[in-house]
């Protein structure tokens, strides 16, 4: 009896432990065992992340390490219309870095270098050159007070601007920003307070190019943010002449900097964009700048050299001082030719690619 009873036991005993065991097992938090496989490092193509990995020797300690890091590649330069177009391939005899190049005779339009002149494309603020030739020559009140509104606010490229929202001052101030320092909200209110708003402005700039023979020139605001201004090189050099004509235009291009009255605030200084009309080695009497993506680094201006008045229009430049850069290797060359050179189109022949 005592046998039976002692054998019931260790069996109970037995089965309790094996139950004990079974719920353990099953736990979520019972401790398991795990081996960690070295974890290989992937390998991913800059191409598709624009990173790079960039490896680092460094001292901790007294020893040394080796770090890898990623950093982000540099992002690829945006094509510009130019160089969609194929114009990026054409050579020229002084090696510049504008894909558009003329320079002309302003007395008589002699052509003295050219460079796929009759190329129509995006000219961006130089389109305000254009803005300005309206407003002058119709003649409007310089001293009205001009508002900016939301309307100016440039939401196609989100260019910065220092005019607020509700910044007041004179049409002349306007438009003396807008050619010196390219102050786009400026040239969005000079277009928007003309006669018949802003349609009826851009009617009249298309008009204004047809007078002039712009043939192959067409813009769709004042400002020129939008890459549908275009314009060739052959009519930017017709624009400059006529624009040559009015002196407001020629003394507000080539201002190097200037402090202008703010009606609602205090008076703001500005500066140009093209540092050359401050060097007293250059003799500027028009100039205009332009840039966005599409249209690359632009210059149009007149300057006079060895005594020679000339027109200069560089179109899609690439790189900051590239245009001014051009502007300048143009110039070295005009001065190293001898007058016959310059005289019955024997330059021209000489010096015309692209065409």
């Amino acid at each position: 009896m005592v046998k039976l009873a002692l054998s019931a036991l260790i069996s109970l005993t037995l089965a309790t432990s094996a139950f004990t065991a079974t719920a353990a097992d099953a736990s979520p938090t019972a401790p398991k065992k795990v081996t960690l496989k070295k974890r290989q490092p992937v390998r991913v193509a800059a191409a598709d992340t624009g990173e790079r990995v960039v490896k680092r020797v460094m001292r901790v300690n007294g020893k040394r390490k080796v770090v890898y890091q990623r950093v982000l590649a540099a992002a690829p330069a945006v094509p510009t219309m130019g160089d969609l177009a194929g114009l990026n391939g054409t050579y020229d005899p002084l090696d510049l870095k504008s894909n558009v190049a003329l320079v002309l005779d302003q007395a008589n339009a002699e052509v003295l270098f050219e460079k796929n002149s009759n190329v129509a494309l995006p000219i961006a603020s130089i389109t305000k050159m254009m803005t300005g030739l309206i407003v002058v020559e119709a003649k409007q009140d310089m001293d009205e007070i001009l508002t900016i509104t939301d309307e100016d606010v440039d939401r196609e490229k989100f260019s910065s601007s220092r005019l607020k929202v509700g910044t007041q001052m004179t049409r002349g101030n306007m438009l003396h920003i807008a050619l010196m320092s390219s102050e786009n909200r400026a040239a969005s209110a000079l277009g928007r307070n003309y006669p018949g708003g802003r349609a009826a402005f851009v009617e009249a700039m298309n008009a204004k190019a047809r007078e002039l023979g712009m043939n192959d020139t067409h813009y769709v605001d004042s400002n020129g943010l939008s890459k549908m201004n275009v314009a060739s090189a052959r009519d930017l050099a017709k624009l400059a002449m006529a624009a040559y004509q009015q002196p407001m235009l020629r003394q507000f291009s080539t201002d190097a900097k200037a402090t202008v009255e703010v009606s609602n605030g205090r008076p703001m200084q500005f500066g140009t964009t093209n540092y050359l009309v401050a060097q007293p080695d250059w003799t500027i009497g028009l100039q205009k700048t332009g840039f966005i993506n599409e249209a690359g680094r632009c210059l149009m201006m007149q300057a006079v050299i060895e005594g020679r008045s000339v027109i200069m229009v560089f179109l899609d430049s690439k790189g900051k001082l590239s245009r001014t850069a051009d502007a300048g290797r143009m110039r070295k060359w005009l001065e190293a030719l001898r007058p016959a050179n310059l005289v019955g189109g024997a330059t021209a022949q000489a010096y015309s690619t692209g065409m």
